[in-house]
């Protein structure tokens, strides 16, 4: 038993943040361009494996050193994915939620929330989808040092991955 204490001390020496996220695109380019051109994302580098057959790119708001970044994949020859049940949406913090939907909705982007506030809240929100149908939720909030600012994931049993990433990640709730 001292053992699983003294794994459970590790994380709280360790200097951990999020990297990144990798997630499969079904055109490179034209999700480049959304990610671009209607976040304010950043090419922060680009790459093509013929022979594994995938390019990819990193994209974020400041550099990889510093900040947590979105790694797309397309797989040669792969035009769409199943996103499943699990994944539920990036976040992105901006000074105008509005904006940004307008810009989203000028490059075709489909909006599936309105900007508003939030319910029982005074937040402004809205929600859009990229090219290949992930979710994105806007927060209006004041200037960050890091827009993207939340994961949303469903999980089979609340109490164990609240458990999970408290204990083990560190994570607050």
């Amino acid at each position: 038993m001292a053992e699983n204490a003294d794994l459970l001390e590790w994380p709280k020496k360790d200097k951990r943040r999020f990297l990144h996220v990798v997630y499969r695109v079904g055109d490179l380019d034209r999700t480049i361009q959304f990610y671009t051109e209607c976040f304010g994302m950043n090419v922060l580098r680009k790459r093509d494996v013929p022979e594994e057959k995938y390019s990819n790119a990193f994209l974020g708001f400041g550099p990889e050193t510093s900040n947590f970044v979105v790694e797309l994949t397309y797989n040669y020859g792969v035009s769409s994915y199943d996103i499943g049940t699990g994944f539920g949406h990036f976040a992105i913090s901006t000074q105008d939620v509005s904006k940004m939907v307008e810009a989203v909705r000028a490059k075709g982007g489909n909006v599936t929330r309105e900007p508003g506030p939030v319910k029982g809240g005074g937040s402004v929100i809205a929600f859009v989808k990229d090219p290949d149908g992930y979710t994105f939720e806007l927060i209006q909030r004041g200037p960050t040092p890091e827009p993207l600012c939340q994961v949303m994931l469903r999980v089979g049993d609340l109490d164990r991955a609240i458990k999970f990433y408290e204990k083990v990640m560190q994570l607050l709730v």
